[in-house]
């Protein structure tokens, strides 16, 4: 038996309409009829999961297990919260980029930051100082254009929020 159910209250996002949840019996997250987050549909929710307060899951994310989002957490795209996982704050889990290139791996390690090899700035400083850190790291410039589109992208994703 299903946990919870999609309430007629609802918010638009720019995800699209996600309607609040509310329990359906009394289990460890809390008693029926206490209302939960946002879920843009019942396949974002599976398993023991809850999503609570304000937090939102939208698109083909997941939550599942014994999982909680919770806070003003959004969780999209194609993300997977499950096991034990706790998503919470103000913590977006959209899919991660994480890219291998040609010397260095880049990856957005927490919100609003880029990683390029061992050098973490914000997505906004790399978008200004690419040229200038790959010539002090001795990239050739093809190397320079190759890492430029990829800070380019995560600036595109990153305000895309």
């Amino acid at each position: 038996m299903k946990h919870f159910k999609l309430t007629s209250e609802y918010i638009d996002t720019v995800f699209g309409r996600l309607f609040r949840i509310e329990l359906t019996i009394d289990c460890k997250w809390g008693k029926a009829g206490e209302k939960g987050g946002y879920i843009e549909k019942d396949e974002n929710l599976y398993g023991d999961a809850w999503v609570y307060g304000d937090a939102q899951v939208s698109g083909n994310a997941r939550v599942y297990g014994d999982a909680q989002v919770a806070g003003d957490a959004q969780v999209s795209g194609d993300a997977w919260v499950y096991g034990d996982a706790w998503v919470y704050g103000d913590a977006q889990g959209k899919s991660p980029l994480q890219i291998q290139g040609t010397k260095h791996f880049v990856c957005v390690p927490k919100i609003g930051y880029l990683k390029i090899g061992c050098i973490e700035l914000t997505i906004d400083e790399w978008g200004e100082k690419y040229k200038s850190v790959g010539e002090e790291n001795g990239y050739t410039p093809e190397e320079i254009n190759e890492y430029g589109l990829y800070v380019e992208l995560a600036q595109k994703l990153h305000n895309n929020k």
